[in-house]
């Protein structure tokens, strides 16, 4: 963390990879898909979900594609490398269904999110989801892992009107928290949407790496953290850099 990070007042929070294992629910659902397609191979299916994922949920958020549209050209893109040449509208989303499904079974916290979002609580620090997820779905993420209670917000893109990297989803979080952005830190798992846009709208970034893959993209000066009890150290020795006296004690 940059010695000019402030102890902070609130600290927000991405969800899927930062908070859920979204990796392994995407994954079961993604198996789910590949059985209904018949297609042979995870590691291609995977590869490529991921990516039709980045490009067809960023054209989401930045609203070029509808909610169903992009769900329909993830699902599209993985049934053409199964070969299947056309799958009408009806059956794209039945199957996104089916992917969603096995998706919610599979959905379970990091095993380090509660004991730390408790003692952050705890120790006076407000909470937030800040999230580019859909609403009715993230808030129901929240109150399967069973930690909705510890955050004083949710904001969702699609309520916002805005998504990351977009410094105004950021800054309706902090005018629901009541606390400024100097004073807040974001933890996401994102280098352009989390930290650079933690950066764009004045908080500071803490980019989380749940999976070994994305220290090697931040930039030099963002602070790249394995698991929540980091943040928990990191916030800790913030607060205690800031009640020293400020000069020499005489």
């Amino acid at each position: 963390m940059p010695a000019t990070a402030p102890a902070p007042e609130a600290i927000f929070f991405d969800l899927d990879d930062t908070l859920l294992d979204d990796r392994a629910a995407s994954s079961a659902g993604l198996r789910t898909l590949m059985e209904l397609l018949g297609h042979p191979d995870f590691g291609a299916a995977r590869r490529l979900w991921d990516v039709q994922t980045d490009i067809s949920f960023g054209a989401y958020i930045a609203g070029r594609l509808t909610l169903a549209e992009q769900r329909r050209e993830r699902v599209r893109a993985l049934a053409v490398q199964a070969g299947h040449s056309h799958i009408a509208d009806a059956a794209c989303d039945d199957l996104y269904q089916r992917y969603l499904a096995a998706h919610r079974s599979a959905w379970a916290p990091f095993r380090d999110v509660a004991p730390v979002l408790n003692d952050l609580a705890g120790n006076g620090v407000r909470l937030a989801v800040v999230t580019n997820g859909i609403e009715q779905l993230q808030t129901d993420k929240l109150a399967r892992l069973g930690i909705a209670d510890y955050f004083s917000a949710v904001v969702c893109a699609d309520t916002v009107g805005a998504g990351k990297p977009d410094p105004r989803i950021f800054h309706v979080a902090c005018q629901r928290v009541g606390v400024p952005p100097a004073r807040t830190w974001h933890v996401g798992d994102q280098v352009r949407a989390d930290a650079l846009g933690a950066i764009a709208a004045g908080l500071h970034p803490l980019l989380i790496d749940r999976h070994d893959g994305g220290e090697a993209a931040a930039p030099h000066d963002i602070t790249v953290v394995t698991g929540l009890d980091e943040v928990r150290n990191l916030a800790r020795a913030a607060h205690t850099a800031a009640a020293r006296p400020a000069g020499p004690v005489l």
